[in-house]
């Protein structure tokens, strides 16, 4: 598997990604993240690849995005994080967060914290996370849908 950003050249992947309904009470459609990532340059939309297929979908936000969750000037929000709905239960969101750390190194050399909010609702989620190193300190916020649990993973300084 291997992170990419979105670019034009890969819109068919984003035409065959499914999400259930279940999934969509607590994120956002690719398509719609790919249409704000467009206008907004501080959105940076991600696709996880596996033999040709995209498998998880996510966005990376700086600036404003991580506001809401981290006072740190140096914080990248992961937002509408997804798996499709035929690749889940296979390890690719997994695989894909394990990635993340080192992909953000390469492309954000300046991010030194990742955060993200989930719904308190989404226990599978959450255990994902944690499995995956980010942690829950306790901070609680109300979203859209609900209330939502902040996580980080504290990326190291590399000297």
């Amino acid at each position: 598997m291997y992170l990419a950003k979105y670019d034009v050249k890969l819109e068919p992947f984003i035409d065959t990604y499914t999400l259930s309904e279940q999934q969509l009470q607590f994120t956002g459609t690719p398509r719609d993240a790919i249409q704000l990532s467009a206008t907004d340059r501080d959105r940076h939309s991600i696709l996880a690849i596996e033999d040709n297929r995209l498998v998880t979908f996510f966005v990376l936000h700086e600036q404003d995005g991580p506001k809401p969750y981290s006072q740190n000037p140096h914080a990248l929000l992961v937002r509408a994080f997804s798996t499709d709905y035929h690749h889940q239960g296979k390890g690719f969101a997994k695989q894909s967060l394990i990635l993340l750390p080192s992909f953000v190194r390469e492309h954000f050399p300046h991010i030194n914290e990742i955060v993200l909010a989930v719904n308190v609702r989404n226990t599978a989620a959450q255990h994902l996370y944690k499995s995956c190193c980010f942690l829950d300190e306790g901070v609680r916020t109300m979203g859209k849908k609900g209330e939502l649990v902040v996580m980080s993973y504290y990326l190291e300084v590399l000297v």
